[in-house]
């Protein structure tokens, strides 16, 4: 048995006692983050990243989430962040999934009264529709931006930006040839996965994106069953929306939190009747 005396630490080397966090079913320790909301919250909204990213690039979204009642949470990944792993490996896509759910239920139970709202980003967006596929009537919306939902010639290439080089949490090698399976296997599931899905979902994603394909998100749009389902472009905008110029973040933003809104109402009318 391991001695107490040498508590379990994050890849920072911080003893997970001092952080919020889960522990998976492979018994890693994963971070997470929590928003509360000053008000009694009136939704759950769980964020899934994207890959070589962490939760917290995720802060101002939240906290604008949190001015709407939303409780938001969120954790790194298995291999990203504060959480344990190998960076960037992760023995099956589906561990993401898992995962997912797991921290759902923990904060459905923690909150069962509570609509539950999914969002994504990029490999983020993969997760939360397999997510969704698999508890199909569970969520009242998905949002996703920017989601993989078709395989770009570029996905190997790591990603450039000042927020994203500045980051010590960002892992800033090469896509390693095992993930980029991982990443094939889900995009195949995913395409098994879309004709299920009839939940309302927000897709936005920029015309420029070189990471994710747009077509993607055409494709999502063409053979998903919902019957509340919108797709916006942003003309010339590049993969990650949200962390754009501020004429396209603001405009996602914006959009993000009425979408968001409406939904919460609408899943609260159904449950008042």
């Amino acid at each position: 048995m391991p001695e107490e005396s040498s508590p379990k630490r994050s890849p920072q080397n911080i003893p997970y006692k001092d952080l919020p966090h889960i522990i998976n079913a492979d018994g890693q320790y994963l971070f997470c983050r929590y928003w509360k909301p000053a008000a009694t919250p009136r939704a759950l909204v769980f964020i899934a990243h994207g890959a070589g990213e962490h939760c917290g690039r995720y802060d101002d979204l939240a906290q604008r989430l949190t001015g709407l009642n939303l409780f938001v949470f969120a954790h790194d990944h298995v291999g990203h962040g504060q959480s344990e792993g190998d960076r960037m490996v992760v023995s099956d896509f589906h561990v993401f999934v898992r995962d997912s759910l797991q921290h759902i239920d923990l904060m459905k139970k923690e909150h069962p009264e509570l609509p539950i709202l999914i969002l994504g980003h990029s490999m983020g967006g993969a997760i939360s529709i397999l997510t969704v596929s698999e508890r199909p009537s569970e969520f009242s919306g998905m949002l996703l931006i920017s989601p993989l939902v078709v395989a770009s010639p570029e996905v190997a290439t790591p990603i450039k930006m000042e927020s994203y080089t500045s980051d010590p949490l960002v892992y800033h090698g090469g896509m390693k040839v095992s993930f980029v399976i991982q990443l094939m296997n889900a995009i195949a599931r995913i395409e098994r996965a879309l004709p299920k899905l009839t939940l309302p979902i927000l897709v936005l994603h920029g015309s420029s994106d070189k990471l994710c394909d747009i077509k993607g998100s055409y494709l999502l749009m063409d053979t998903v069953q919902s019957q509340d389902k919108t797709l916006k472009v942003y003309e010339e905008a590049y993969h990650a929306l949200h962390k754009e110029l501020p004429e396209v973040s603001t405009s996602v933003f914006t959009e993000i939190l009425t979408w968001i809104g409406q939904k919460v109402s609408a899943a609260e009318d159904t449950s008042h009747t």
